[in-house]
């Protein structure tokens, strides 16, 4: 579960974030949809403790990171989160199959190939494990990005603007992608999204406003 109160971000004399208060389900796809500006990026970086809350309280699979150090916060990354981005952050020299397996190796962990092609199968680019990322269209490299992230077996997926970068079609189908991780594995998912579109494929969405969290757009 996710258990956010009262969680101010400042930086400098711009408030991010301004009392944000939510919780969140285990298992539940939520969609956080506001204009560029709004902190729902912020928020998702503090969920995935690549940022610090300056005030408040987040409880994530019974975890606070906000009471972490640099060290613990990122060991608190390895055990709970895994994040996919809109750029879809393939290094470019890699293969399909090396992209996917690099955080594992990054964690000094020895890395399953097998799994990691079973891993790609599931999101139906195993025949592609061998290709570099600019082989791959914009659907299938956010589709790499996903059996990326759901390799490091994640307790919470989050997603910025994970169609930003998509046209139409591969946006419906790496919608569906996740739509299909979240019912398949159990995990809990937050896309944070300026598409009311890619937003219905949420069981619920949240509306991010001048740093402010709500169950209906202001």
């Amino acid at each position: 579960m996710i258990f956010a109160e009262n969680l101010t971000r400042t930086y400098g004399e711009y408030k991010a974030l301004r009392g944000v208060t939510c919780t969140i389900l285990p298992g539940e796809f939520v969609a956080i949809m506001g204009e560029s500006g709004s902190g729902k990026t912020t928020f998702l970086n503090l969920l995935g403790g690549l940022d610090r809350a300056d005030s408040g309280k987040l409880v994530v699979s019974g975890e606070e990171p906000m009471k972490y150090n640099a060290s613990e916060l990122a060991a608190y990354r390895r055990r709970n989160v895994a994040m996919i981005f809109q750029d879809f952050s393939l290094l470019p020299t890699l293969t399909v199959l090396e992209n996917v397996v690099l955080p594992i190796l990054l964690r000094g962990q020895k890395a399953d190939q097998k799994e990691a092609l079973q891993m790609l199968e599931r999101v139906g680019l195993a025949d592609k494990a061998n290709r570099l990322p600019e082989t791959l269209s914009g659907g299938e490299m956010q589709r790499a990005a996903v059996a990326r992230a759901l390799l490091l077996s994640p307790k919470v997926l989050l997603a910025d603007e994970p169609t930003g970068s998509l046209d139409r079609r591969n946006g419906r189908e790496a919608l569906a992608l996740l739509r299909e991780v979240n019912q398949t594995f159990g995990l809990t998912v937050v896309m944070v999204t300026h598409s009311q579109l890619a937003a219905q494929a949420a069981d619920r969405t949240l509306f991010m406003a001048d740093g402010q969290l709500s169950a209906q757009p202001e």
